[in-house]
């Protein structure tokens, strides 16, 4: 509702960035009348926030440097894909993206998904819940329906790599009863996990201190950085590094092309290495799916790392894909340009520059083969008349779940399931439901008094903690607790309360921070 009275009011007041628009955006006068009926007072008054501060704040992200930042209260909130939606309207109409000082396309090294288009036949839909693929990935929240079914299709195996489904996937018993029903459960990790603890097998992996790894967030603008996080300390054990335990069982499937020697015997002379590789590729363009396990097999092997080979991988063919914002980095291209880049990773602990986006043209990082930010999708239109305030004060009231749980909150006291042991948690308050005095006084409920929230999905006694943190109506349990040490579960595990049907209509995201609850003294 706020989006919506937002873009009304830069409508009415004539905010729009009309030569942006015309320039950079396809979509608008499709789109415009759909704001027509926004009664900009009444859908502010549903928000509980005055008219008049709405309308200096839209006044003023219009007429400013300006940019918008989500969290999960809005990626994990109720009309989560429309909220989506609606911020790339409220963007676009006020020039936004890709200008100065706005929302910004940032550099990077990889992708943080590939591509993978609703409307093209050959991306892959889940079989009985009907999910596309969304950059390359399928949501957690469907998995138990896809599991737990008679669908010939249905999925039978799983390898769970890096990853703690029964304790950070929401509903965590209907993950239960659908891994019970699985012909095969891999787990890959360094701790015996309550996934693992399911699993027919347990694959012993690496710790972050014992392998070469590195991630591919970038928030930095306009240079962009990679930093490949290196071992501390000699792994005691069996444990390998994860690529290791994918490229056996792609041998054991037979899916790796035979190597030649050639390539083994180079790969101590990486420059002679990368020309006899692109030789052996030209001639053999079939072996390109499995580039990845060809490095591993090879260079892998003499660098004592699969990941460090993937690395160069990745370098080698950066600098051609984006030449002009490696060459702002202060880079020259060539052939060995990447290696380069490699071997200046591998000097330097903390991370190098490996490119620089152009900040007087970022729309040119844009993907749409005309250049221009498309805003009217035909499938939005009907759930955006569906949000009025009508609707929306009557679906805010549930007499059977009269509050709301917030699950998962940002604090320093949450690790999202990655510390174990309790002890770093030692004379705190880590895992305690989160209640608004006033609320606590209504429900009779003192702090550190035991309660019961109850949700569709199930029920947990937990701590209340009574604070002004929390707002009026909702409660709020943080993630990452409810896990086995030492035999015992410390904290509740919220997962247990969050339904796996409470999601979003198009992109299943669990709605994590408007779940449906009541909350009484024990």
């Amino acid at each position: 509702l706020l989006f919506k009275a937002m873009i009304k009011i830069l409508l009415t007041e004539g905010l729009v960035a009309k030569d942006y628009l015309a320039a950079r955006v396809d979509g608008f006068e499709a789109i415009r009348s759909r704001f027509d009926d926004v009664d900009i007072r009444d859908y502010c008054r549903i928000c509980g926030l005055d008219t008049g501060a709405v309308g200096e704040f839209t006044h003023l992200f219009a007429t400013r440097k300006s940019a918008l930042r989500s969290d999960l209260g809005i990626l994990m909130g109720r009309h989560s894909t429309l909220n989506s939606y609606l911020e790339l309207i409220l963007l676009t109409l006020t020039g936004r993206i890709g200008s100065q000082g706005g929302n910004v396309f940032l550099g990077h090294l990889m992708p943080m998904g590939s591509h993978t288009p609703e409307e093209d036949p050959r991306t892959w839909r889940t079989v009985v819940t009907n999910i596309p693929l969304i950059m390359g990935v399928f949501p957690p929240n469907v998995m138990p329906e896809e599991i737990d079914n008679d669908h010939p299709e249905r999925i039978r195996a799983l390898i769970v790599s890096g990853s703690n489904p029964l304790r950070s996937y929401a509903d965590t018993s209907a993950y239960e009863k659908a891994f019970g029903k699985l012909d095969l459960l891999v787990t890959v990790e360094v701790a015996m996990s309550e996934t693992a603890v399911l699993s027919h097998y347990v694959l012993p992996a690496r710790s972050g201190y014992e392998k070469w790894d590195g991630t591919f967030f970038q928030w930095n603008y306009p240079d962009y950085y990679f930093d490949m996080r290196r071992p501390v300390v000699q792994p005691d054990g069996e444990q390998v590094e994860e690529a290791d335990i994918y490229i056996e069982l792609a041998e054991r499937f037979g899916m790796i092309p035979d190597v030649p020697s050639k390539l083994r015997e180079l790969a101590k002379d990486r420059p002679r290495f990368a020309v006899a590789l692109m030789e052996y590729m030209s001639a053999h363009p079939e072996a390109e799916p499995w580039l990845p396990y060809i490095l591993a097999k090879t260079l892998g092997e003499e660098l004592g790392s699969k990941n460090l080979a993937l690395l160069w991988g990745l370098l080698a063919r950066f600098p051609m894909m984006h030449p002009e914002e490696v060459t702002r980095a202060g880079y020259q291209i060539g052939p060995m340009t990447g290696e380069e880049i490699f071997r200046k990773i591998l000097k330097t602990p903390g991370g190098v520059r490996i490119g620089a986006v152009d900040t007087e043209n970022n729309l040119s990082l844009l993907k749409t083969p005309d250049k221009k930010i498309h805003i009217h999708f035909p499938g939005m239109e009907s759930w955006i008349k569906e949000v009025t305030p009508g609707a929306e004060e009557g679906q805010l009231v549930n007499k059977s779940y009269p509050m709301v749980l917030m699950a998962g909150n940002h604090m320093e006291m949450v690790a999202n399931t990655i510390m174990r042991d309790p002890a770093w948690n030692e004379g705190k308050r880590p895992c305690t439901v989160r209640i608004h005095p006033k609320d606590a006084e209504e429900l009779g409920i003192h702090d550190k008094d035991l309660t019961l929230i109850e949700t569709e999905a199930g029920s947990a006694k937990i701590e209340a903690e009574v604070t002004d943190s929390s707002y009026r109506g909702q409660v709020v349990v943080p993630h990452g607790f409810g896990l086995v040490h030492g035999g015992e579960a410390r904290g509740i595990n919220v997962n247990q309360l969050a339904p796996a049907k409470h999601r979003d209509r198009l992109a299943a995201t669990p709605l994590h921070r408007y779940i449906p609850c009541r909350v009484r003294k024990v």
